[in-house]
Formats: structure tokens, sequence, C-alpha cells
């Protein structure tokens, strides 16, 4: 997940909360709306921008972004492989990203009709409804977001035993 996208998400629930309370200090605001679309351009393209410069820092302390898989090798130096070229240096940083795990249909009925936290950032329009399963930091954030904006959102936690 994105986590310059879900600060520029969650900086955008915090103003809609900020308009909700301005009756309490004297401002009359009405008719304010809400619209995703702007915020999920303006939140892309400042995320590409910021990615655009950090990539430019890189390269001018002249150093080598690979992409791609690696493994480290049996070689006697620190050595790592990335799609058949081999790369040695004293000091390996090996950025792995992630990739959220989605389980099939058999595993879990009807898993194919929801989407990952990766997800969230490519809805073209905020959802009606949502239910956001889990509860660790990321989802609890989420669904606090989806319902500040408007969306009606349920957050399902499993429990095995009671505590």
């Amino acid at each position: 997940t994105c986590s310059l996208c879900g600060q520029v998400m969650w900086n955008t629930a915090v103003h809609a909360e900020f308009v909700h309370d301005h009756a309490d200090y004297g401002f009359e605001t009405p008719g304010v709306k809400f619209n995703w679309r702007t915020i999920k351009e303006k939140r892309d393209a400042y995320v590409r921008r910021l990615n655009d410069i950090y990539e430019n820092n890189v390269k001018k302390a002249h150093i080598d972004i690979i992409r791609g898989y690696g493994k480290f090798t049996a070689d006697p130096e620190p050595t790592i492989e990335v799609e058949g070229k081999k790369y040695t240096a004293p000091h390996i940083l090996i950025a792995t990203g992630g990739r959220p795990a989605v389980p099939s249909d058999s595993e879990i009925p009807g898993a194919s009709l929801g989407m990952t936290s990766d997800g969230f950032f490519d809805l073209e329009e905020l959802p009606r409804r949502s239910v956001i399963v889990g509860a660790g930091y990321i989802a609890v954030e989420i669904a606090g977001i989806l319902s500040t904006l408007g969306s009606k959102s349920s957050l399902l936690i499993r429990q095995d035993e009671v505590v």
C-alpha cells in the first residue's frame, strides 16, 4: 500500500471532519460537497511527482536501481543475480516491496469479489457501502477514511477466542 497515498487520504478525511464541525464554531458551510475523483486525480499526480523526484535524487547520487526478481548466489563475494545478470558490491540493499496475497474462491467463497488494500487507491468513486475485512492498522485506517468521507462502512474482525 502506498504510504503517501494513505497520508493524502487520511488528510482528506481530517478535512471532512473539520467541515462537519464548522457549525459548532459558528461557521456556516451549507452545500459543501466532496468529490472523490478530484482527490484521486490530485493524489495520484502528487505521488507520481514525488516518485519522480525521489528517483532523480537517487540517480544524482550515482545509485543504480535494478528492477526485477533477484536472488543471492553462492559466489564468494556478496553477489545477487537479477534476471540472469550478476551484481557484486560490498553492500547490497534489496527493497523487496510486497504484494498482498489474495485467496482463491475455493479457499474463501466470494474472495474474488473483494479487493486488496491496494485496490482502495484504484477506486474511481467513493463506494456507497464498504466492508473492510481485518483488524490491522491499514484496515482500520481505510474503514475510518471511507466512513468519514461518506461510505457506510463495516469492519469485520475474526476472533478465534474470547479475550
